[in-house]
């Protein structure tokens, strides 16, 4: 299978296995992963962790022979596909960490984007090199880029089309943290600051920072008071301050 779907202590794990073809996202593959989607938002982990089989890549991007000779129906259908999988990614209740291991490049690099975290080591390589190709990205990548690293970085990015070592993707806010290891290991290691916590409680936070950059400053004080106040209704805020109060760890029922 292209995708596997593990559960490691309590997080999801989504594997892209094609080591052989760079981990390189086929419009079947992305079918794929959207139904293995759905069985991420139906299980329990608190947090989901993307990586790629194999030494070389994170995900190269697109089949380019897949591409080639397509109408421009066939074309738009499959930019929508690309986007609407990743959105499904980035609209996950729970936290979602790429790991990038090697190249992430178009698609690859899209996917990384959709994530809320990107951890990287020192062997990554992120670029969107669609302008070589006379494309553009298609995936996400124009519009989630430039709100995470920028404007004009996003811009010198996507119209050079070229290659960000892992360090310099650290110093642009591009990735989260650069580290040596092996990638399913530093997604758990990452994840850990996080999932031990309510699972509503971080989907509120999520939602209430994701946001921010999209409505006014009063809007999102009201937004933020409204979804404190919808965390504040549940069993697990009760439970937090009363396991304060009594100096205990709580257990949360995430409800």
């Amino acid at each position: 299978m292209p995708i596997q779907l593990t559960q490691r202590d309590r997080a999801a794990v989504v594997t892209l296995d094609r080591p052989e073809a760079l981990n390189a996202l086929s419009f079947a593959i992305l079918e794929e992963l959207d139904g293995v989607l759905d069985e991420v938002a139906a299980s329990d982990a608190r947090a989901l962790i993307v990586a790629g089989a194999g030494d070389k890549a994170f995900c190269a991007g697109a089949d380019i022979p897949e591409l080639r000779h397509r109408d421009l129906v066939a074309q738009r259908r499959g930019a929508q596909l690309g986007q609407r999988v990743f959105e499904r990614v980035a609209q996950l209740e729970i936290p979602s960490i790429a790991v990038v291991h090697g190249f992430a490049l178009g698609g690859g690099c899209e996917l990384a984007l959709a994530c809320d975290f990107r951890v990287a080591t020192p062997k990554a390589r992120f670029g969107l090199p669609e302008i070589k190709l006379g494309l553009i990205p298609g995936y996400g990548g124009t519009q989630r880029l430039p709100r995470l690293i920028g404007e004009a970085r996003a811009l010198e990015m996507i119209l050079s089309g070229r290659t960000v070592r892992a360090d310099e993707a650290l110093s642009m806010g591009l990735v989260n943290r650069v580290e040596e290891g092996d990638p399913v290991a530093l997604g758990l290691a990452f994840a850990e600051a996080f999932t031990g916590y309510s699972r509503p409680a971080l989907s509120f936070a999520r939602d209430a920072v994701r946001r921010a950059a999209d409505v006014s400053l009063a809007d999102g004080l009201s937004l933020e008071a409204d979804l404190s106040t919808l965390a504040y209704r549940m069993a697990d805020a009760e439970e937090g301050m009363a396991a304060f109060q009594e100096k205990r760890d709580p257990e949360w029922r995430d409800e």
